[in-house]
């Protein structure tokens, strides 16, 4: 059973909420394949150039589409405490990313002279990357959770 207000438009041009919830959702999936694809850039080798120094940037734009997506308020007026909480939850696995994708500038600054390998500048990067990725399934399946739980009631 859907609400009243997640499904009618507003007569003034406004987006509906179940729409707002599409878009929201395919942007923060863009931004978490972005970061998926600059973290598999140390296992393509040389084959496109230098990825490590490019893949940074790819990762950085993944975090900030993903955490941008994640600050978009999506809640229904009458939705639960505790599902906006965990909807809260989802843009601080954002933050991991962003955390992560700032390590791997800082790091690649600082090896710039010396010869180290990919693992030596993108240590933080995936440690950063797995406590993000931990977080976001975790919220995602409460919320799924939830909101089953919510609709039963």
């Amino acid at each position: 059973m859907k609400r009243k207000n997640e499904t009618a438009r507003v007569s003034d041009g406004k987006v509906s909420l179940e729409t707002k919830r599409k878009y929201v959702e395919v942007a923060a999936s863009v931004g978490l394949l972005l970061v998926l694809l600059a973290m598999m850039t140390p296992f393509i080798g040389s084959l496109l150039g230098n990825p490590i120094s490019w893949g940074r940037w790819v990762y950085a734009g993944g975090a900030l589409l993903y955490t941008v997506a994640r600050v978009i308020n999506v809640n229904a007026p009458d939705d639960s405490l505790r599902l906006r909480r965990l909807r809260r939850l989802e843009f601080w696995a954002g933050m991991c990313f962003i955390i992560g994708g700032a390590f791997w500038f800082y790091k690649l600054q600082y090896y710039s002279g010396l010869f180290s390998g990919p693992l030596a500048v993108m240590r933080q990067t995936v440690a950063f990357t797995m406590a993000g990725a931990v977080i976001q399934i975790i919220a995602s399946w409460m919320i799924a959770f939830q909101m089953k739980k919510e609709r039963g009631n």
